[in-house]
């Protein structure tokens, strides 16, 4: 096997393919100083064939790192322990090296989004319905935690049926009580029964980086719903944002799960509460200085 070797400042780490992006060390190595650990969170770029290499190495010297797009399901053989959530949702972004130097892995990008919303619209998962554009990454871990948390309805609307069902028979699985419908993009009658239905629609697809991406359906549908609350998992401005903008409704965009969903990851490597607002501070001044 390759072997891999880690800054030796480092005890925590963002890792990907790509990873350059990532605002993940500004705000966690915020945090780390103000609890007097200093600047020790890096990043890296690890390829899929690299992947056992920097496990290896990791169980060696860190104390916990996140993952990204694209191993959050591919780390899932190396780890020693997964959490009931992370297994049943088959992916994990924090993983936690245990003193022994075994691997326990969970998720927390359901929980990001959770507490994002509460923050921006004090609405709570439990008892809610929701419209989830998008079943991959982000969006499967979003939708699962939101069903345990006992989500009233979950509505689901993807271009690949067979990734949609798939996440289907996992919510069905994780809350049997839950209400369940599915859709395909271009069908706007049920898009427009989802969003009557829905306190909130996420937009969680990857239309929108860039320029000339179409919207991920027919934006006018939005009016249908005056109450309708909105979430752009994309942290720039998106036609999908600036048309919830100029119809009056209320928008956050993905900063707020960014946050939350680091901050959780933190307090599970140092079992310590995370300083939120200091690693806001440092997320907003990174994505300014875009």
């Amino acid at each position: 096997m390759t072997e891999l070797t880690l800054d030796p400042a480092w005890h925590f780490a963002v890792i990907g393919d790509p990873v350059a992006h990532s605002k993940s060390p500004q705000m966690q190595n915020a945090a780390l100083c103000e609890l007097g650990f200093g600047p020790c969170y890096g990043k890296l770029q690890v390829a899929a064939a690299d992947l056992p290499a920097f496990v290896a190495a990791a169980r060696k010297q860190l104390r916990g790192f996140n993952v990204t797009v694209p191993h959050k399901r591919a780390i899932l053989p190396f780890l020693d322990r997964i959490d009931p959530e992370a297994e049943l949702g088959q992916s994990v972004n924090t993983v936690t090296v245990e003193p022994d130097g075994s691997l326990s892995g969970a998720s927390t990008d359901g929980y990001g989004l959770a507490m994002a919303i509460r923050e921006r619209f004090q609405l709570e998962v439990a008892g809610g319905s929701f419209t989830f554009f998008g079943a991959g990454g982000a969006a499967q871990a979003a939708a699962l935690h939101f069903a345990l948390q006992g989500a009233r309805a979950l509505y689901l609307v993807n271009r690949t049926r067979s990734r949609l069902e798939a996440l289907a028979a996992i919510l069905a699985r994780a809350n049997p009580k839950l209400e369940l419908q599915l859709a395909a993009p271009g069908d706007e009658a049920r898009i427009e029964q989802f969003l009557r239905a829905s306190q909130l629609v996420i937009q969680a697809t990857s239309l929108g980086l860039r320029p000339d991406d179409p919207p991920p359906f027919r934006l006018e549908l939005l009016k249908v719903n005056p109450g309708l609350r909105a979430v752009e998992t994309i942290y720039h401005p998106t036609p999908f944002r600036r048309t919830c903008e100029a119809f009056g409704l209320p928008v956050t965009d993905g900063r707020g799960m960014l946050l939350h969903q680091g901050a959780r990851s933190l307090e599970l490597w140092l079992g310590q509460p995370a300083p939120v607002a200091t690693m806001r501070r440092a997320l907003e001044e990174a994505l300014c200085g875009e």
